[in-house]
């Protein structure tokens, strides 16, 4: 079993900025995809970012042009800088990793425990 330990969450104001980051307890395993995810209070949790093993990236429409993630694939490591931060981004964020085990596409996933990320007005 993997660890995925985030840090970075914070408070900050409208308009500003926050980088989260996530590091695996292994760096020896190879992950297919790493990504981002967020639950914001009395919502589904819901796919902020993710990016795969080639470099490949996917955005929610949601923080398209403002959040950009990225991985150190030899560190086993995912990134996620949020520029122009606004309320409605307030949320916990987990970091999700996985991978496919099989020919059939079934994946093993790891969660973080998530960090709080609150933007105030």
């Amino acid at each position: 079993q993997v660890q995925l330990v985030e840090s970075g969450g914070g408070l900050v104001q409208s308009g500003g900025s926050l980088r989260l980051s996530c590091a695996a307890s292994r760096r020896n395993l190879r992950f297919d995809r790493m990504g981002w995810y967020r639950q914001a209070p009395g919502k589904e949790r819901e796919l902020v970012a993710r990016i795969n093993s080639g470099g490949s990236t996917y955005y929610a429409d949601s923080v398209w042009g403002r959040f950009t993630i990225s991985r150190h694939n030899a560190k086993n490591t995912v990134d996620l800088q949020m520029n122009s931060l606004k309320p409605e981004d307030t949320a916990v964020y987990y970091c999700n990793a996985a991978t496919v085990v099989n020919v059939e596409g079934a994946e093993v996933e790891s969660w973080g425990q998530g960090t709080q990320v609150t933007v105030s007005s």
